[in-house]
Formats: C-alpha cells, sequence, structure tokens
C-alpha cells in the first residue's frame, strides 16, 4: 500500500485526482449499481419533498376496492353484475371513461349456467336447468353496462406464448425503427374474454415494472407483444377519455434525437400531447404527496349507500379508474412517497399527468449534461484543489457540492428535469480525498528531504520559502522555461601556472563569494562551481516570472563587481588578486529538464538541455566578440527596455541552426542614453551593410564609429568587424551567402 501511495505521490495530487476522477467517469459511463441506486435515492427524495402540486382540474378518481368494501360485499371477484351496476352508476355519474386495474380473463363463475355448470357436474343439476337458463349471463350484463359509459379494461402480458394475440382498439403508430432492443417484449397475453373485450372501448396493459428496490418509479406506456406494439391502461383510458386516434411512437431515428441509439422510444404522440419517455418507452411518474387524493370506496356505490350527487360530485366530467388496495389483491407498490399503496393509484397518477400535459423527464441531454459536470468539475478540482491547501481546498469543494446539489434541486422544481447530482458530487469528494491523502504523504516526504537537498544550492531565504511551502517544488526531472547564466573568467590557465594551488583556491573564494552573492539576491538557483566557471539558473525549483530580466541584471551587477573588485583588491596585501580579471557570460533563455538527476547512490539537482549547451557557446563566444555579455536572440526578445546590440547570425559548435547572438549592454538606464542610442544606431547600418554584402559601405560607416565602440569598452567587436569585412571584400562570400558566421571553437 505504501508503495502505491509513494507512486501516486511521485506523480502529484494532480495527476492522482484525475486518475480518480477517470475511475468515476467509467462507473458513470458503466451505470454502476451503487450509484444507479444513489441516484434513484436522490430523485426520491426529490419527489417527497416538492411532491406534485394539485392543478386543481381533478381529472381523475379512483374507485377503491379496499378492505371495508371486500367485507361489506364478500370475496374478490365479485359478480359482474355487481361491476355492471357499478358501471351503472358512474355512466349516470358523469364519469367520461371506466378503466378496471383488473384483468377479467376468465367467465364469471357465479353466473347462471357456470352455477348450471358446476351442479351437472356434481350430478346435482336437475331442475336448475328451467329455473336458471333464462337469467342472463353475469358477463353478458357486465359487457352491456359498457353500451353507456366507455370501458378500458386490463390485460396481462406474459414471457411465455400463451393466450391470443394482443391487438389494441386504436393500433399505434410507429415513426422510426421499432424499438424491440429497449421496450420490453412479450409472447403472450391474458387478455380479457371475448365477449367483454369487444364491448370495451379499450384494452391496455397492467404490466409495471419496478426498480430493484421493488418501489415503482417509472410506468411503460408501450409494450411489445408478438411484434405488436400495445398501450398501457393508463394511456388506453386517455385515448378513449379523449376520444382519440391511435398514438404515435417517435423512435430516435424517427425524431431527430441524435444521443439515443436508433430504434429507442422517444416519446409517445397522443392528441396533441407529447410524452416523452425513456429508451423503453417509460415515463417517469411525478406523484401527488399522500393523502392529497382522497380515494372512493367501491361498496357504497354498488349498494347505493352512496347518494347520486355524492357520487356525482365525485366522479362528473372524471376519467375514473377502479382497482383494489386490500391485501388479499396482491396489487400493492411502494412508490418514492409511500409504501403499500394499490397498483391502481400509479395508473391513475399518470393518466392524470397525460392529461395535463405535465411531465417530469430526463431526457438524453441530462446524461450528456452529467457526464460533462463530472468531467468538468473533476478536473477543474484536480487542478484547482492542490493550490488551495486543505482547508480552502475542502471549503472549494463543499462550495462545488453545494452547487451541483442546487443546480440539480433547481432542474427539478423549476424546469421538472431529472438530473443526476451524485457522479459529480462523487467526483468532487473522491478528488478532494485523494489529493488531501497524496498532499499530506509528499509533504512529510518533501519536508525532511528540502533542506538537506537545497541548502546548499539556494540562499536560506528561498530554502525557508520551499520549508514553508512544499507544492512550489517538483522533485525529480520535469521540462521548464528557464533562464541559464555560464560565467568564466578570462585567462585562468595562466593565472593557474602562475599561483600555487592554496593561493588559487584563495583566489577563487574571493571572487566568486560576492558573485553567488548576487545571483543568490537575484534569485538563482547555484547548480555548480566548474573550477573558476559558475553555472546557475532562475525559475526552478521556485517560480519566477521575471527570470529573464532577473537573470540580466544579474550578469550586469556580477560584470560591475568584478571590475570593483579589480579596483579594491589589488590594492589589498592580504589576498592573492592576479591583476585585471575579466570574465565572459552566456545567456540563455528557454526550455530545460530541470531536477534531481545522477545515479541511485548520488544525485544532483541541476538542469539538461539544449538551452544549457548554447549558454556554454555564447559565453565562449564573448572572448572572440570582445563583449563581457552574450545573450541568445529568444532572451533578447524577452528584454526589453534593456540595452541590447546585435552582433551577429552564427552557427555554434554542435549546432546546425543559425542563431541570433546579441550583446546585453547595460538596463533600462543605458538604453535610455543618447550615446548608446548613437551606437546602436551606427552598429546596426554597419550589419546591414555588411550583410548585403557591401563592404566599401560597411567599412566607412565602422571607421566612423571607432570611438563608440571604445567608449563603451568593446573596441574588440570594432575589430572584429574591421577584419572580418576586409577578409570578405578580399575574398567574397558566394551569391547566395546568408551572413551566417560558422564558430570553430567553443
Amino acid at each position: 500500500m505504501k508503495a502505491v501511495i509513494r507512486k501516486i505521490a511521485g506523480a502529484g495530487p494532480v495527476v492522482a485526482g484525475l486518475v480518480v476522477l477517470a475511475l468515476v467517469f467509467l462507473l458513470q459511463l458503466t451505470d454502476f449499481g451503487p450509484l444507479e441506486r444513489v441516484r434513484l435515492q436522490v430523485f426520491d427524495a426529490y419527489q417527497r419533498m416538492a411532491p406534485r402540486e394539485d392543478s386543481g382540474a381533478e381529472l381523475v378518481a379512483v374507485v377503491d376496492i379496499d378492505e371495508a368494501s371486500i367485507e361489506q360485499l364478500g370475496q374478490w371477484p365479485w359478480p359482474r353484475t355487481d361491476l355492471a351496476e357499478l358501471n351503472r352508476r358512474l355512466g349516470e355519474a358523469g364519469a367520461i371513461t371506466i378503466a378496471y386495474d383488473v384483468v377479467f380473463s376468465e367467465p364469471d363463475r357465479t353466473s347462471p349456467e357456470a352455477i348450471i355448470a358446476r351442479y351437472d357436474q356434481l350430478g346435482r343439476g336437475e331442475g336448475l336447468d328451467a329455473s336458471l337458463a333464462d337469467l342472463p349471463s353475469h358477463d353478458e350484463l357486465f359487457a352491456k353496462s359498457m353500451e353507456d359509459v366507455p370501458v378500458v379494461l386490463g390485460a396481462f402480458l406474459d414471457p411465455s406464448p400463451i393466450g391470443r394475440p394482443f391487438l389494441p382498439k386504436a393500433p399505434f403508430t410507429l415513426n422510426g425503427t421499432l424499438p424491440s432492443r429497449h421496450v420490453t417484449s412479450y409472447q403472450g397475453a391474458l387478455l380479457p374474454i371475448p365477449e367483454i373485450e369487444q364491448a370495451a372501448a379499450g384494452v391496455g396493459t397492467v404490466t409495471n415494472g419496478k426498480d430493484a428496490d421493488g418501489i415503482v418509479r417509472r410506468a411503460a406506456l408501450v409494450a411489445i407483444d408478438r411484434g405488436q406494439l400495445v398501450p398501457s391502461l393508463a394511456l388506453e383510458a386517455v385515448r378513449v377519455a379523449r376520444d382519440a386516434g391511435s398514438p404515435m411512437l417517435l423512435a430516435s431515428d424517427g425524431s431527430g434525437e441524435t444521443l439515443s441509439s436508433p430504434g429507442a422510444a422517444v416519446a409517445i404522440r397522443l392528441d396533441g400531447t407529447e410524452v416523452p419517455v425513456n429508451e423503453a418507452g417509460e415515463m417517469w411518474v411525478h406523484f401527488h404527496a399522500p393523502g392529497s387524493h382522497d380515494l372512493i370506496p367501491a361498496a357504497p356505490i354498488i349498494t347505493g349507500a352512496m347518494s347520486d350527487a355524492d357520487l356525482r360530485e365525485a366522479v362528473a366530467g372524471k376519467l375514473v379508474f377502479v382497482g383494489g388496495s386490500a391485501q388479499g389483491l396482491q396489487d400493492l407498490v411502494s412508490t418514492p412517497v409511500e409504501e403499500l399503496v394499490g397498483g391502481v393509484t400509479v395508473q391513475a397518477a399518470v393518466a392524470e399527468q397525460i392529461l395535463e400535459g405535465d411531465f417530469v423527464q430526463r431526457p438524453d441531454l441530462a446524461v450528456g449534461l452529467e457526464y460533462l459536470l463530472t468531467i468538468v468539475l473533476g478536473v477543474g478540482f484536480a487542478l484547482l484543489l492542490p493550490r488551495l491547501g486543505a482547508t480552502l481546498g475542502a471549503v472549494a469543494a463543499l462550495l462545488g457540492i453545494a452547487g451541483v446539489v442546487t443546480i440539480s434541486w433547481l432542474a427539478f422544481t423549476q424546469g421538472q428535469y431529472l438530473l443526476d447530482p451524485t457522479s459529480p458530487v462523487v467526483a468532487i469528494v473522491m478528488v478532494y480525498l485523494v489529493q488531501t491523502v497524496v498532499v499530506f504523504y509528499r509533504e512529510e516526504q518533501q519536508r525532511a528531504y528540502i533542506r538537506s537537498a537545497f541548502d546548499r544550492y539556494l540562499s536560506p531565504e528561498m530554502v525557508k520559502q520551499i520549508a514553508a511551502n512544499p507544492d512550489k517544488l517538483e522533485l525529480g526531472g520535469e521540462e521548464r522555461d528557464m533562464s541559464v547564466l555560464m560565467c568564466d573568467v578570462r585567462g585562468f590557465s595562466r593565472i593557474s601556472e602562475r599561483y600555487s594551488p592554496s593561493e588559487v583556491i584563495e583566489f577563487l573564494i574571493e571572487f566568486l563569494t560576492p558573485m553567488s552573492d548576487i545571483l543568490l539576491a537575484h534569485k538563482a538557483t547555484l547548480d555548480k562551481y566548474i573550477g573558476d566557471a559558475i553555472l546557475a539558473f532562475w525559475n526552478a525549483p521556485l517560480d519566477d516570472p521575471d527570470h529573464p530580466a532577473n537573470a540580466a541584471r544579474a550578469a550586469l551587477e556580477m560584470v560591475a563587481m568584478t571590475a570593483e573588485l579589480n579596483r579594491t583588491m589589488t590594492q589589498r596585501e592580504d589576498v592573492v588578486w592576479p591583476g585585471e580579471v575579466k570574465i565572459g557570460i552566456g545567456l540563455n533563455a528557454g526550455l530545460c529538464c530541470v531536477g534531481n538527476m545522477g545515479s541511485k547512490k548520488r544525485l544532483a539537482y541541476t538542469l539538461i538541455g539544449d538551452t544549457v549547451n548554447v549558454a556554454s557557446r555564447l559565453e565562449g563566444l564573448t572572448k572572440q566578440y570582445g563583449v563581457p555579455i552574450m545573450i541568445g536572440g529568444s532572451m533578447a526578445e524577452r528584454l526589453p527596455g534593456f540595452a541590447l546590440l546585435e552582433l551577429d547570425r552564427v552557427r555554434v559548435v554542435g549546432r546546425d541552426t543559425p542563431a541570433t547572438v546579441v550583446a546585453l549592454m547595460g538596463d533600462e538606464g543605458m538604453a535610455g542614453q543618447a550615446a548608446f542610442r548613437e551606437l546602436a544606431e551606427a552598429h546596426a547600418a554597419v550589419l546591414v551593410a555588411y550583410r548585403a554584402q557591401d563592404w566599401a559601405t560597411a567599412s566607412t560607416r565602422l571607421a566612423q564609429t571607432r570611438e563608440h565602440y571604445r567608449v563603451f569598452g568593446i573596441p574588440g567587436l570594432h575589430d572584429l568587424l574591421a577584419e572580418r569585412i576586409a577578409r570578405l571584400r578580399d575574398n567574397p562570400p558566394p551569391a547566395d551567402w546568408d551572413g551566417v558566421f560558422t564558430a570553430t571553437e567553443k
């Protein structure tokens, strides 16, 4: 486990956060079971906190076959003469349609002909035929009661090939491909007996699925029976109540949807109303608060105990559903807002939403938005939290979680959209926890390492900053934009010959100490001393956005300090100082790889890269061009305002691509001096003529400006250009000469 944490810590909090985000996103893509359960529970909580509001229209009523009704009228199923009486009274009271959440798949066993047959079977039917044969069938009476009020009956679908095909009264029309991959398909059906089915205005399925936790949250409005689209009871009841034509199923490839796979259900159109459904043809049900709608007991209607006036007030102009809540009927379900209610209440809730045209929906866009939120918030927090620290990071994470939950809540309450906050919240929490562990582990490792690793490279103040803020330090190699300085003492070999080793060391201490102080004062990191040479760099391990300017100012101060040492040290007899010491400095800026490098047994915090090599070559070229500080063209571009003098285009040793080299003459103060501007203009004119191979003009202008070069301490540059112009004039280069000088020495 420690090895895993060490690897993650080495990769950094950001990488660790992105890794755990990728895992959360993968679980979201696969709809991981626990995440799905949490999502459904969140949606349930929304329904409990904001149940469906009563529109005041009261378009649906429910007649309940409750425990009291069964106790009064006897065991279910009741004689269908009772149900015929129920139809008669409901129709006379003004019910526009009656929908039975009941399947009448067998003849009434209390019907006269059934009683005769039963007694004949027992050998005791003699005499019954005469007294009962003339009585009408109960099923006939029930069917006849449907002539005065439209009735919709229920049907069960079964995966086994049983029963006759389900032929809807108003067959579906289909816009697109039959959604057989998503909509549940069946091979059999239990339908009402033909006599009753023919009399009914419609037949719809009462098969409703539940989620894994047993709660009904969605209602299937459509199913497939042997390749035929068939409606649910609620949808068929609404169709009959509105006297509408055939419903239309819109599939994804027939509706313009792009986020669903071809042949997925998208919506159902009925009489101008478009009902949004998921790919399985299911509608999300938005339930009323428990007890907000009274159920009408069935027994008082059938027995006449409920007056005509009261019944008219309860059902007039409404679609009436008949179903049972008695436990013996085994039609009890749980919903997000209530446990163990009659399944008929779900059918009624679905029909009411369709009639009102008011839906809760979870479109494909919601899923895409959830993916986007998970990625954007996860990546954002993975990048942000390491910068904030534990306390501010926790506050930011809590604000992010609150923001996601608020967006989801407002989507539900204001737009009736189901937007799942689970995965974005889990992503924020996991990114925060993992990054906190990684940062804590890395800080503990780094704090013990920092002082021993860097107190010899950096100033005490910089070491203190790193120890206080370890996140500023990235251990191991990393690419960074940096400024590099290489400084060397001219003629050090001759100095070494003149003095003893101890005297040379004494000289180096006197020279390197003030130079190092200057570098550290300008935020440099001292890489190493190579005899008399110094290698230093900027922008690592601490960020330094002004590293080119800091490097330039340090180089100028080092040249000035060398002059001051020449003036003061030669007057002292207690130290060794070999006359006038001169230095050359090469400066360059660009990408470098910096970090702890070396072997497993010995490491050094250093840098490598082409930028370093070029800085070394530039330092070597200062001898040829007679200038104390030479910088690369890329660094010159980052020093606006400094006194710069373009020297040449040079192809240095070890590089094929030519580079522009520039002399750093001074800071902004020198750049503003009239004398320097005259030098710069005159020198630029010499270069223009030189590169145009106009040797006469170049020579004349160079001769006219010799004093300018001497005033600024670079007569060697004047002499170099004069010698080169004379040589090229006598030995002209080819016509395609590009003005590039190829250096042959390091």
